[in-house]
């Protein structure tokens, strides 16, 4: 028997494809937050953005017959180069009745800062000791406060597995929070960390499973960077002062993945080009697009 179903198929297909199938396990993350920015002339670092909220569970009740919409979210925006603004939230991911969070904008980092923005994972918040944003209870974790007194560096985004870190009275922005490791699709894979905070004085903070660095400061050549497409992790926030670099980086898209028994039925149609494979006995849905699928 073929072992291709309209995607990459690898394995051999389990010959008793004419079983149907009443539940799923799902993997829902959604968008990445977007870092914030900072403008030259003022010294601060901005926050790290929230990673997308993270549901995962087994047990997730089909009806044959019943299209499901699949939403796969986008990572939210930087602030633009020298634009004193907070970052853009991530947008949502849904399959069917479930829906994940998108991730909190990173606070700004000029002026008196801004607070980290709420989301599935909280932002971090702009230098000056401004609050990191909220979580989602059950999606993720929130956001680290900017640091005060004479280090105002941002803090880091908050990801799925922990909280983003306030940085110490120190010289580096804050490291986002951890992220989770789901095997899903049969191998271990980070999904949705927060961004890294940007730097006052030196480094930025990492950013962790997927989220990006935080920018650096003045005379560093450290660049803050996007979260990975398809991850949900946080984007970075910028540095202090760098005047090439001052931009906050966009947080990662999410993704939607779905499997089930290698025995049951195959769905009966399916939009959004997913990739398709079996793997441990499951085949595979993983969606990196919007799409639908029908049992």
């Amino acid at each position: 028997m073929s072992d291709r179903i309209g995607g990459l198929i690898t394995g051999t297909l389990n010959p008793l494809t004419s079983l149907p199938t009443a539940t799923v396990e799902y993997l829902v993350v959604a968008g990445g937050g977007g870092g914030g920015g900072s403008t030259t002339g003022y010294n601060a670092g901005a926050g790290g953005g929230g990673a997308g909220g993270l549901l995962t569970a087994t047990g997730y009740a089909v009806t044959q017959g019943s299209s499901i919409t699949v939403t796969v979210g986008g990572g939210g925006a930087g602030a633009a180069l020298n634009t004193a603004a907070n970052g853009v939230a991530g947008s949502n991911s849904v399959f069917g009745s479930i829906t994940a969070t998108g991730g909190g904008y990173g606070g700004k980092g000029a002026g008196s800062g801004g607070t980290g923005g709420s989301g599935g994972s909280g932002g971090g918040g702009g230098g000056d000791t401004n609050g990191g944003g909220s979580a989602t209870s059950g999606q993720g974790y929130g956001g680290g406060s900017g640091s005060g007194g004479t280090t105002y560096n941002g803090g880091g985004g908050g990801g799925s597995g922990s909280s983003g870190i306030t940085p110490p009275t120190s010289t580096f922005g804050g490291n986002g929070g951890t992220g989770t490791v789901s095997s899903i699709t049969g191998f271990p894979v980070q999904y949705a960390g927060g961004g890294g905070g940007g730097g006052f004085g030196s480094s930025g903070g990492l950013g962790s499973a997927g989220g990006g660095n935080g920018g650096s400061a003045s005379g560093f050549a450290q660049k803050g960077t996007a979260g990975l497409a398809n991850t949900g992790g946080g984007g970075g926030g910028s540095g202090s002062d760098q005047p090439n670099n001052n931009y906050g980086s966009a947080g990662g898209s999410g993704i939607v993945i779905i499997r089930y028994p290698a025995n049951c039925a195959p769905p009966a149609s399916v939009t959004g080009g997913p990739q398709v494979y079996y793997n441990n006995n499951y085949q595979v849905y993983v969606f990196t697009a919007s799409g639908t699928i029908t049992f």
